[in-house]
């Protein structure tokens, strides 16, 4: 063989490597690892933040039309968290207007253009003083009922895709704008202007949990992967009605939960699922072990439809529905194979330091590829 022959054999192959690993890189899918925290920047080092791509810092609340700390210790802590990116290249650190009662005046504050452009220039503030990466709206709800005796009205919906309007405006392309949306048909249906938001924000962090909550008065599971016959609400069915409006997955991420939510007075019948019950509390997963105790009763089950676990006790009458490692690692494959944008949870402080949750989903993304 010659050697102008084996030359052009050479330059072929280079170009093939080169083809290949280009495809290859293009081929893996960014793939968002999403943690809300309310915890304290001292706290931050002890979870493994090298396995996520963003950290929620939760809840900066409104002062008159401003976004504003609730006091000192809070800009510390978003001051240290934001430190983190020194050493973690690749993480996002975003801040959290609201959360479950913490949108009261939201309705008031974002129905005129005063209102929505001066918090979008608080906004843009907070991001530059602290180097953040972005802003979360946690709104719960535009446009229905969501925490008890809170003000909301249909207008609420325009004025959400117009306060989106004017945050793209003031903060530009450099910084990320998400929103926490409800993962449940009511919130899907009438919040929000999808085809009007999504082309203007990063991502919506669908809460796919709570879908049974403390207001409920008959068990069942809160954060369930697919529906069942008794139970409408899931991961499944939120993202089926996302897709049917258009939005698109590669700007949708899926919620987990990290704790569990517990009935008392539940009967013993079907171990306690979908039996009437009064909401009793909310249990980290860390605390997990220590609470569901064989000592109190508790035995596990698993929802082969639901693909989700439960757990109840017939001596105490407690009925409890959670996330656990392996309903975690099916989520987490859910959204790769379904082409999403990643996967979030609430919370990151209720996790093990080491052997957790988080841990769970990186090793199942690694499994795909996604890290």
């Amino acid at each position: 063989m010659t050697n102008k022959i084996l030359i052009v054999l050479f330059l072929l192959l280079t170009v093939f490597s080169c083809t290949t690993t280009t495809k290859q890189s293009s081929n893996k899918k960014d793939f968002s690892v999403i943690a809300y925290y309310t915890g304290n920047g001292n706290a931050i080092n002890k979870y493994p933040v090298d396995k996520l791509t963003h950290i929620i810092f939760s809840f900066l609340h409104l002062k008159g039309n401003e976004l504003s700390f609730d006091n000192s210790n809070d800009s510390l802590t978003l001051t240290q968290l934001a430190a983190l990116k020194k050493k973690h290249k690749n993480l996002k650190i975003i801040i959290s207007l609201g959360g479950w009662g913490g949108c009261e005046t939201c309705p008031v504050v974002f129905s005129t253009d005063k209102g929505r452009n001066e918090f979008a220039r608080s906004v843009k503030k907070i991001l530059l003083e602290f180097n953040a990466d972005g802003i979360d709206l946690d709104w719960e709800y535009p446009a229905i009922e969501g925490y008890p005796n809170h003000m909301y009205s249909k207008y609420d919906k325009y004025n959400f895709t117009s306060l989106i309007k004017e945050l793209r405006k003031v903060l530009g392309d450099k910084f990320e704008i998400s929103f926490a949306a409800g993962g449940f048909t009511d919130y899907i249906k009438n919040s929000v202007e999808w085809k009007k938001v999504m082309p203007l924000v990063d991502r919506v962090n669908v809460m796919t949990y709570d879908l049974v909550n403390g207001y409920s008065r008959v068990t069942g599971h809160h954060t369930p992967l697919y529906s069942t016959e008794h139970q409408k609400e899931s991961v499944d069915n939120a993202i089926r009605m996302l897709d049917s409006i258009g939005v698109e997955r590669n700007k949708t991420v899926i919620g987990a939960a990290f704790y569990a939510r517990v009935w008392k007075n539940v009967p013993d019948i079907n171990n306690g699922l979908y039996q009437s019950g009064k909401f009793k509390t909310a249990v980290n997963y860390k605390d997990f072990t220590n609470t569901f105790t064989k000592e109190r009763g508790f035995k596990y089950y698993w929802d082969n439809t639901a693909q989700a676990p439960y757990t109840y006790s017939s001596k105490e009458k407690l009925f409890a529905t959670f996330d656990d490692s392996a309903s975690i690692s099916l989520k987490t494959e859910y959204a790769v194979k379904k082409n999403l944008a990643g996967i979030m949870f609430w919370e990151l402080k209720t996790d093990k330091y080491k052997n957790g949750l988080v841990d769970v989903i990186y090793s199942t993304m690694e499994n795909y590829g996604r890290q």
